[in-house]
């Protein structure tokens, strides 16, 4: 197994202890472990790409280690009052969505790569989650609202891409 998948199954590996560490009130120590946790995220793919060794295993795991990791702290940290309620359901909604819609385009022999507006939107609601672990402030409400734009923007573009998939299924 090579370094960027290890990576990748440590940031799934250190999804229950940012939890745990969330769920006894040790936001900050969650914070820091989340952290760490979305820095391999972005050292796995520069590793797997710069290093040519972008694997299967890598492109199945890395998106779903991602949405593990975010999904799981917000939905956490919405119960305790650290994140609106409404954040976790708009990504959930929207990762199903796209998930849903790759699953198509690859059953019609299309691959669909991540987009740069998804990277950014991973990136900002890694940010703020972290942000929001440390800080309940008026500046986390408006990371949240700024994270569900990207999250709804980066979902439509998804779509927009991929409108072709539904043509024959729209002819009436």
């Amino acid at each position: 197994m090579n370094l960027p998948n290890k990576l990748t199954l440590i940031r799934i590996a250190l999804v229950p202890v940012c939890l745990i560490m969330l769920a006894l009130g040790w936001s900050i120590p969650a914070a820091l472990v989340f952290a760490a946790a979305s820095i391999t995220d972005f050292v796995d793919g520069y590793l797997a790409r710069r290093d040519n060794l972008v694997t299967n295993f890598g492109k199945f795991a890395d998106p779903i280690a991602d949405k593990i990791l975010t999904l799981s702290m917000m939905i956490l940290m919405a119960q305790k009052g650290l994140l609106p309620v409404w954040l976790p359901i708009i990504v959930a909604v929207r990762e199903l969505a796209v998930d849903g819609l790759r699953l198509i385009a690859v059953e019609q022999g299309k691959v669909v790569a991540a987009g740069m507006s998804g990277k950014i939107k991973t990136a900002m609601q890694m940010t703020t989650i972290i942000y929001c672990c440390v800080f309940q402030n008026v500046l986390g409400l408006i990371l949240s609202i700024i994270v569900a734009a990207l999250t709804i923007y980066s979902g439509i573009e998804y779509f927009v891409q991929l409108k072709d998939l539904f043509k024959k299924d729209l002819k009436g």
